[in-house]
Parts: structure tokens; sequence; C-alpha cells
């Protein structure tokens, strides 16, 4: 088993990212990265990118609102 890589955003707990073969997989801890989940990435940045953006799309819907 591979080392656990834990994600945040903007200090907030999102998820663990665990080598999967070549790749990295992310297992979300919270929400709104529960769609992330099980997610397959092809480095440690991607997953972290896409937390990210994931965070900021969900910010910006709900200053919209």
């Amino acid at each position: 088993m591979s080392d656990p890589f834990i994600v945040e955003i903007w200090g907030e707990p999102a998820g663990i990212v665990l080598r999967d073969g070549n790749a990295f997989r992310f297992h979300a801890t919270a929400r709104p990265f529960f769609e992330l989940d099980g997610t397959q990435f092809t480095t440690l940045g991607h997953a972290r990118l896409a937390a990210a953006r994931l965070s900021a799309s969900r910010a910006g819907a709900a200053a919209r609102a």
C-alpha cells in the first residue's frame, strides 16, 4: 500500500489520494468533493487541481444565488 496524500483546499480537508498502479485515486472526505470520489488521476497535482476547481465552481454558484 502506498502512503496517503491529504488534499486540502483553503485549509479545509477535501480528500485523500492514494497511488493506484501508475495513477492516483481520490477518496473524498467532505462535501462537495464526493463528486470526485473514486476518480483516477495521472498525477497528484491533477487530483489537487480538480478539487480546487470543484471548490471554486461551488463557491461561485453560491455567490450567484
